[in-house]
């Protein structure tokens, strides 16, 4: 007859604890970063900010140029999107990288910033294109040296 109880087998057996390993457990802490996204400051932190910070920030971080070029893409921002920086690295970002945001509300808030030599800029936004719909926070930001940040925040 069979016992009712799924673990019977192990009733009465020892278990040999695993031998202690000389090998660090890898530390899987967040990496820390002074950038915030909802920092008041956020917009020229990142102009002074390494790469190294740029890429440890816990929200996607795009640099563009005036006509919507990658120049910088982040590693948080790879994660959420699937491409890889060095695909996404000269692209455009609205018509090539995300033309789900080759919009008004999206490319126009951008365009309007550039002309007027200011941005800061945020809003919800759902990125579409190749993957499900994704609900996110964006700030748009050109710092005092003419570059242009686009941060996103996933909800």
């Amino acid at each position: 007859m069979a016992s009712d109880n799924l673990y019977s087998f192990l009733q009465g057996s020892e278990l040999t604890p695993r031998p202690k390993s000389d090998v660090p457990i890898p530390d899987t802490e967040e990496p820390t970063t002074s950038l915030h996204f909802d920092a008041e400051g956020v917009g020229e932190q990142l102009r002074h900010a390494s790469e190294k910070e740029l890429n440890d920030a816990p929200f996607g971080i795009i640099r563009l140029d005036d006509n919507g070029i990658v120049e910088f893409y982040n590693h948080c921002e790879s994660e959420l999107s699937g491409v890889p920086p060095s695909e996404a690295v000269g692209q455009n970002f609205f018509t090539e990288l995300a033309p789900c945001s080759n919009n008004h509300l999206f490319l126009g808030r951008f365009k309007d910033g550039i002309q007027a030599g200011e941005l800061n800029e945020r809003f919800t936004y759902t990125f579409t294109y190749k993957m499900r719909p994704t609900l996110v926070d964006v700030r748009l930001y050109r710092d005092e040296a003419g570059q242009n940040w686009v941060l996103i925040h996933k909800r």
